[in-house]
């Protein structure tokens, strides 16, 4: 996401919509910190990498946020999981959880909003979690890598 230019208003369907967002990479973020304890190797690295990444974001929503003059949604002290994580395979396919979650938030943001500038972030977010996502669908063997409609259940 790039900054809101000064005096940019947005709409408050589009506000509870990037409100959804940063609570999806709030649950992101947590969901790979659990993640990354059970994975190795270059699976450990690239949820490592993708955490570095919801961080990013998540610090881009909430400055966003706070130039709208909307307080920003805080994180949960802790999210439920899908699944138990107990080893490789769980953990992977939490990791595939919280980007489809995650993308499902941004494109709700993309269909709220008729902000040019946000419309491009969250684009420019949805292609982004796209990839990280179809990489989590191959690791736990979930065809086809890249849905039809990502970010549609």
């Amino acid at each position: 996401m790039t900054a809101v230019p000064a005096g940019t208003r947005i709409d408050e369907t589009a506000v509870a919509a990037l409100q959804n967002a940063l609570a999806a990479e709030h649950a992101a973020i947590w969901s790979y910190a659990l993640a990354v304890a059970f994975l190795t190797g270059a699976d450990a690295t690239r949820a490592k990498e993708d955490e570095v990444a919801h961080r990013a974001l998540r610090n881009q929503v909430e400055e966003t946020l706070t130039q709208l003059g909307a307080p920003a949604v805080s994180a949960q002290p802790a999210y439920a999981t899908p699944q138990p994580v107990t080893d490789t395979a769980s953990a992977a396919a939490l990791a595939m959880v919280a980007e489809t979650d995650a993308l499902a938030a941004w494109r709700s943001v993309l269909e709220r909003t008729g902000d040019r500038p946000l419309r491009q972030a969250a684009l420019d977010t949805l292609s982004a979690g796209t990839l990280r996502c179809a990489r989590w669908r191959v690791t736990v063997g979930l065809p086809p890598a890249i849905p039809v409609f990502p970010g549609k259940p």
